[in-house]
């Protein structure tokens, strides 16, 4: 069955031949078995360890707060968020802000791309002088660097 003999000379080494083949189905199926277990298996572990989790009057650690964003309006008004302020109560009135909701906020500054640059600055040292040491510009991206995709 699995080999052949010869004709039973004993000098000729070319007639005794062992037939030597490796069977893959059996591996095969072992291996569709397996990959259909952890395909159903898969979603069960994601879950994790059932645990009977204790109620709290806690609030949620990430809720989410509104953006803290300066505006400089191209008829030169100044925002902190919707309300309007003057150049002289921003720092006051951030500062105020600050004390309320903490200073690891980040600091939008948006300007009018009519306004020069010495004012944006302006507003920028201001921002700094009231406490807030993350500050970042707002822009809009330019037609040519949106992705084909979104340009509408």
């Amino acid at each position: 069955m699995g080999m052949s003999v010869g004709n039973g000379s004993s000098g000729d080494d070319d007639s005794y031949k062992p037939l030597a083949e490796i069977n893959v189905t059996p591996f095969v199926d072992v291996m569709l078995v397996l990959l259909i277990i952890f395909m159903v298996a898969a979603p069960l572990m994601v879950q994790g360890v059932p645990v009977d989790l204790p109620k709290t009057s806690a609030s949620k650690v990430g809720a989410l707060k509104k953006p803290m964003v300066v505006t400089l309006a191209a008829d030169g008004n100044l925002y902190i968020r919707d309300e309007q302020v003057t150049k002289q109560t921003l720092v006051s009135r951030l500062s105020a802000i600050k004390g309320e909701e903490g200073a690891d906020r980040v600091v939008y500054v948006r300007a009018d791309r009519t306004i020069a640059y010495g004012e944006v600055m302006e507003v920028l040292g201001r921002v700094g002088e009231s406490g807030f040491a993350r500050v970042s510009l707002l822009s809009q991206p330019s037609p040519s660097a949106l992705p084909a995709a979104q340009i509408p």
